[in-house]
């Protein structure tokens, strides 16, 4: 080959290769664009229908005097015996632990793929249900009867872990006679041992947070998930599977993921936990997150164009109740006529104050 031809076919690679960097260099300038604009947009919206207010502090949660016992403790399974109910507190710690396992897609007994999803129901109560502040179960079986406005009416614990299987875990309900059901809720009283009936205690459900009077910025809240929160769960929200047949980190987006009807889909409820709980090792004590970092990564979390199933039938909850829907449910109908985009991004300070400071969720 002739010097001059193969100085010919060098500049051709070369510039071949130009082209591809400068083709994947606009491919993720227009990326960020879209994103920029999305945000912008939202932005826009939310400034059009509500005037800015100062910043919310939820009402404090009950709380039990110092002197109480800790009742958070991880569950020692070794200390139970062979008997019974024994045997069906130890079944419902491995539905909990491993529900995909159980009650997944892929479980071995085909009736009993309850769950649409490959989930645990320890992803979102940490710890099988034990963690301060992460949702625990510990004194939740002393807290029912109790009313809910979801489906406005007293419900039964039952009733509850029901709506955990038809939307968190993106599924349906499990036979409330069922030898499943019977072991969830044993080892739910089984690490509620000593709490007293009725008492609310400091731990329980999610910590307060301070909500920015501002709507959530999904394009901050990206930039904080791909530094603090990729590297477990994903670039894409897809998760990390473990060897059992479910995930080691869950999916926050996607089709293994949580529904549109989840509690988890809310966005104060998800930065409530987020602040409390994430990145791994954070706790309510000594969070690795500030509360506005928390509601603007819970806010890309739940984004619109981060899909996930969708659930039928949800604009049916709150029948004649909807003054008692959380200011944050993303989806209507509503008993306020601020627009969805504002339940589902805020600024919540207006809708916040229409209820007269209750349904802060």
């Amino acid at each position: 080959m002739k010097t001059s031809e193969f100085v010919a076919k060098i500049l051709q690679i070369i510039l071949l290769l130009l082209f591809a960097f400068g083709l994947t260099t606009l491919i993720l300038i227009g990326l960020n664009v879209w994103l920029l604009q999305e945000n912008e947009q939202l932005q826009q919206q939310v400034a059009r229908v509500a005037p800015v207010a100062s910043p919310t502090v939820s009402k404090p949660q009950e709380t039990a005097p110092a002197n109480k016992p800790n009742f958070f403790k991880k569950p020692t399974l070794e200390e139970l015996g062979n008997s019974p109910y024994d045997s069906l507190v130890r079944y419902g710690y491995a539905l909990i632990h491993e529900t995909y396992k159980y009650l997944g897609p892929d479980a071995p007994n085909p009736k009993l793929r309850y769950a649409g999803n490959r989930l645990a129901c320890q992803n979102c109560h940490l710890e099988a249900g034990t963690k301060y502040y992460a949702i625990p179960y510990v004194g939740v079986p002393g807290l029912f009867p109790q009313y809910r406005g979801r489906e406005n009416k007293v419900g039964t614990l039952e009733e509850r872990i029901n709506g955990c299987m038809e939307r968190s875990m993106n599924g349906r309900s499990l036979p409330v006679d069922s030898r499943e059901m019977r072991a969830m809720v044993a080892y739910m009283h089984w690490v509620s041992r000593g709490v007293p009936i009725g008492e609310k205690l400091k731990g329980n459900g999610l910590p307060d947070i301070t909500l920015p009077a501002r709507a959530a910025d999904t394009l901050r809240g990206k930039a904080i998930y791909e530094s603090k929160c990729a590297s477990c769960h994903g670039k894409n929200g897809e998760g990390v599977r473990n060897q059992a047949g479910g995930y080691q980190y869950p999916p926050l987006w996607g089709p293994d993921s949580y529904n549109d009807g989840a509690g988890m889909h809310r966005l104060i409820t998800a930065a409530k936990f987020i602040k409390a709980n994430m990145p791994f090792g954070a706790t309510a004590d000594s969070p690795m997150l500030t509360d506005e970092e928390a509601y603007d990564v819970a806010a890309f979390i739940n984004a619109y164009h981060n899909k996930r199933p969708r659930m039928a039938g949800k604009e049916k909850d709150y029948p004649g109740s909807l003054n008692r829907k959380p200011v944050s449910a993303p989806y209507g109908p509503y008993a306020d006529s601020f627009p969805p985009i504002q339940h589902k991004y805020g600024p919540f300070q207006p809708i916040i104050e229409f209820y007269g400071g209750k349904n802060v969720q």
